[in-house]
């Protein structure tokens, strides 16, 4: 993990298997990494292991009932704290695993803590089973882990070797290091962006009509400022130009707050020499008045007659300043004829890739938590993703753009340096 950047946040459910002890040992490890843990205990787990042992590892409490006490009123902040922990963490793992939990997350069930926060949750999730080899193999326990993995559940397969039922095969909890690693993805702490400098765009622009007034759009912000934390997680140094928005700027990110398309083009060009990385995520308005009135705009003295005139085309001017390993992605918000616009669009600018959306879809639109994206690229290949958080949509984005410099590095393409400042 960066040192600038915040501890990640995850919960560590644990389930009653032999294996419950090895639990103990991920919460060190993922402590060793500078993340903060919270631990979930099912009635099981604390048949094999004590709830002191990871209060003490954690110093923290461990949560194993979901109300606490045995009045006959039960207490608020307990009956609710499922749904804290549940907004609070970035990633719930659950090791081990047992096949009564995973048959729980299959089927919606949430009768524990452990199995309402997961359902309560939309940080990603990972599971490592643990059992015995003829449960793994079940018909239920198949289907059931293929519904988590349909449902994007990160499932770390089971190991094989000597079982403690004394049976030999496969449902061993997977290694300390796989399961950290599956961790590791789901947060995009993978640091594989380490030394490349990433500039991003993100929100809207403002015109201004008049002293009062200005013409925008509906962005929010929430995909460019997702890539801007995404990134620096990944170990990148970010620079983060944002319009107005009603966002808090990821930490550890070099932020320039612009107004108008004017200004974040002359932002964005100011930081382009140390960038690597070029991500528009900003929507940016094509038209600005010619002459905007010095002062406000009465009604009574009727509408006013406005020329407009294009606003700067900063996407194509970043595109014109190219240098060799330079990683240039487009963003396209359209409402109709989606691919074909965006692959006009990476042709005419020399793009790395475009990231399009219709934004009349349910879900996809300017405002929204989720994203329903197409990667594009200048071969012609296009991908579509579901319907997903931003933060996913991030990393996705971000996992392309690893392709991309992997690529131009096979090819002999020049790495970029970045410059400290």
């Amino acid at each position: 993990m960066t040192e600038s950047a915040k501890p990640a946040r995850i919960a560590v459910g644990v389930s009653g298997g032999i294996a419950a002890y090895k639990a103990a040992e991920l919460v060190r490890a993922l402590q060793d990494r500078g993340i903060e843990v919270q631990v979930v205990m099912t009635r099981a787990a604390c048949e094999f292991v004590r709830p002191l042992t990871f209060a003490a590892l954690t110093g923290s409490k461990v949560i194993t009932e979901m109300f606490s006490g045995e009045a006959a009123e039960p207490n608020v902040e307990s009956a609710i704290e499922h749904i804290a922990v549940a907004q609070r963490i970035e990633a719930l793992v659950i090791a081990p695993a047992t096949a009564d939990v995973i048959a729980k997350l299959a089927h919606g069930m949430a009768d524990d803590f452990l199995s309402t926060l997961a359902l309560a949750t939309r940080a990603p999730i990972v599971v490592a089973p643990a059992m015995n080899v003829v449960m793994w193999e079940s018909a239920s326990t198949r289907a059931n882990i293929q519904v988590l993995r349909e449902r994007g559940i990160k499932v770390v397969e089971p190991e094989e070797g000597y079982l403690a039922c004394g049976m030999t095969g496969a449902g061993r909890l997977a290694s300390l290091e796989s399961i950290v690693a599956a961790l590791l993805s789901a947060l995009g702490l993978s640091e594989d962006l380490k030394n490349e400098t990433v500039l991003v765009t993100a929100g809207p622009t403002e015109e201004a009509l008049d002293p009062v007034r200005y013409i925008s759009n509906r962005s929010s912000g929430k995909m460019g400022y997702a890539l801007a934390e995404a990134a620096r997680r990944r170990g990148a140094n970010v620079v983060l130009v944002s319009g107005p928005v009603r966002l808090d700027p990821p930490e550890g990110v070099r932020l320039a707050r612009v107004r108008s398309a004017e200004e974040m083009a002359e932002a964005v060009l100011r930081f382009l020499g140390e960038a690597t990385v070029v991500l528009m995520a900003a929507a940016v308005v094509d038209f600005r008045p010619l002459r905007p009135s010095a002062q406000k705009l009465k009604k009574e003295n009727g509408a006013p007659s406005i020329e407009w005139i294009s606003t700067r085309d900063i996407l194509k001017e970043v595109a014109s300043r190219r240098r060799a390993g330079r990683i240039v992605v487009g963003f396209a918000a359209e409402t109709d004829r989606v691919l074909e616009n965006a692959a006009a669009k990476i042709r005419s600018k020399r793009l790395d890739m475009i990231v399009a959306n219709d934004v009349t879809q349910p879900g996809a639109g300017f405002d929204a938590d989720t994203n329903i994206v197409t990667l594009v690229f200048p071969d012609g290949r296009a991908e579509t993703l579901e319907k997903m958080p931003k933060r996913e949509v991030a990393g996705r984005v971000l996992d392309e753009v690893v392709r991309l410099r992997a690529a131009n590095k096979a090819k002999g393409a020049p790495a970029s340096r970045s410059r400290k400042r």
